[in-house]
């Protein structure tokens, strides 16, 4: 039997590949940035061939890391940054354009004009998601239409769509497949059928034939080719989801927030779907092979840790990520200003494409210390909003927030988080949770791992923070905040 349980986590801005052992501990692991493509304001694309010539780099690095052999692999999980679209050509695996991002808003127009109909919830009974530039769906319409000659290809099965997860396993075996969790993801997917809607396939103009097959998420899918010749692909989550299933969030009522790129909070609900009053998504937890699938919110953050490259790549505020928590404790406190990241708009609770970002309350006091301490802050304050809409949507009292993502180092944020929370935040030995996940779905899928109670025993808490900021200064921040993000609506 294999050593190791191998996990590829493709992010929105690097590729990794980490080894994992019997013990759920990291190896190995190598990383490659790829390029972000900003054609226009508001447009993001990624290169999805580079994506797929890092993905083979990062896996002989950790290889050569581990001095393991694919035949030491017992088997490959895949998480992937959900929603961003490639689309490309059955017989030579060429993409026909670049793949657009998640962040991505140019369909702004399409979701608008679907909307007039039915309203930002016209789908939300079939797919638990707004009407949005965030999913998949308009994005594959918009290159449909764009695209010279591509609409009567893909009728023809000329073409193949596929979401990160899909373009990775099609080169890694050949299979053109999905799992649900990512499938909830494309507004495509009927949350009840775990099927493509045939209704908003039809609005939308998209052939079925371009789609992969939905499974579920710990299963396997294929054998591999190339660097890993003869080992299983067989775990397939959205990386939001994969953290989750790291996590251990297997109960209902269980939730954890993973503060990368974006910041994503999950909530376990079972077996049910349950509809959001709140702004918050109703998505796919996880399936296992033979067994229902599991459910969840999800409070989606477009800007954290994107927030924080963005002050080293473009202001030039710190040299390195990491420098940005001594600066931002060179000052007590934000100095009296607030920090709306609304680069791509606004996610939940709120799903307002038209806000952008706006700094508040500058006086000539402010320093670099300030714009530091406000930035961190943005991601707390924003988790809020998210807890506070999934408390009122699930009847769910929160008691700790489990952490993970690479922002977590931050203790500084996570302080403040649970001050800002008033609940503790607890941050687990191993915090790549979420190439965790992914390889705890593959490892499931081939009994590397016996069932959900082994993994559930391996997870340890690493570090714990209580809240220590007094109620009433607690709130007033937090108003603060509320008023603050008023600012950014209506700006397109």
């Amino acid at each position: 039997m294999g050593r190791y349980i191998l996990a590829i986590d493709q992010g929105t801005t690097s590729t990794r590949c980490i080894l994992f052992d019997a013990q759920g501990m990291p190896v190995a692991m190598a990383q490659q940035e790829h390029r972000q493509i900003y054609p226009r304001p508001g447009w993001v694309e990624h290169d999805a061939l580079e994506i797929w010539e890092n993905t083979e780099g990062v896996v002989r690095q950790a290889l050569a890391k581990a001095g393991a052999r694919p035949a030491e692999i017992l088997a490959i999980g895949i998480t992937n940054q959900r929603e961003t679209t490639v689309i490309w050509e059955r017989e030579t695996g060429r993409p026909i354009y670049n793949a657009i991002v998640w962040q991505d808003t140019r369909t702004d127009a399409l979701c608008a004009a679907l909307a007039q109909e039915g309203g930002q919830d016209r789908f939300r009974p079939q797919t638990g998601l707004p009407l949005a530039t965030y999913f998949s769906g308009p994005k594959i319409a918009w290159l449909l239409e764009h695209i010279p000659g591509a609409r009567a290809r893909a009728e023809r099965g000329e073409l193949l769509f596929g979401n990160i997860d899909t373009w990775l396993i099609w080169n890694l075996c050949g299979e053109h497949v999905t799992d649900v969790t990512n499938a909830s993801r494309t507004l495509l997917m009927n949350l009840h059928t775990l099927d493509w809607d045939d209704h908003i396939l039809s609005v939308l103009g998209i052939p079925r034939a371009m789609l992969p097959r939905i499974r579920p998420s710990v299963e396997i899918y294929g054998t591999a080719r190339g660097v890993l010749e003869g080992v299983p692909v067989a775990g397939d989550l959205g990386d939001q989801q994969a953290a989750l299933f790291g996590q251990t969030c297997f109960a209902p009522g269980e939730a954890k927030n993973t503060y990368g790129t974006g910041c994503f909070m999950l909530l376990n609900t079972g077996e049910t779907p349950i509809p959001s009053q709140a702004g918050l998504l109703t998505t796919l937890a996880y399936q296992i092979a033979g067994q229902p699938a599991i459910y969840a919110l999800e409070g989606s953050i477009a800007i954290s840790g994107a927030l924080v490259q963005w002050l080293r790549d473009n202001l030039g505020l710190i040299s390195k990520s990491a420098e940005i928590e001594a600066l931002a404790r060179s000052v007590e406190d934000n100095g009296g200003i607030y920090f709306v990241p609304a680069f791509s708009g606004l996610f939940a609770p709120y799903w307002r494409s038209d806000a952008r970002g706006v700094i508040v309350g500058l006086t000539r006091y402010v320093n670099k210390g300030h714009l530091a301490r406000a930035a961190l802050e943005a991601t707390a304050y924003q988790t809020r909003e998210v807890l506070e809409a999934m408390e009122a949507d699930s009847g769910v009292k929160l008691s700790v927030l489990k952490v993970d993502g690479g922002m977590v180092v931050n203790e500084l944020l996570m302080q403040f988080q649970a001050d800002m929370l008033g609940v503790p935040v607890v941050r687990p030995k191993v915090i790549e949770t979420t190439a965790l996940g992914a390889a705890y779905a593959a490892g499931l899928a081939t009994g590397f791992w016996r069932d959900l109670e082994s993994l559930r025993q391996q997870w340890q808490v690493d570090r714990r923070w209580q809240p220590q900021m007094d109620a009433e200064r607690r709130e007033q921040l937090y108003a603060g905040w509320k008023k603050a993000v008023t600012r950014t609506f209506d700006w397109v």
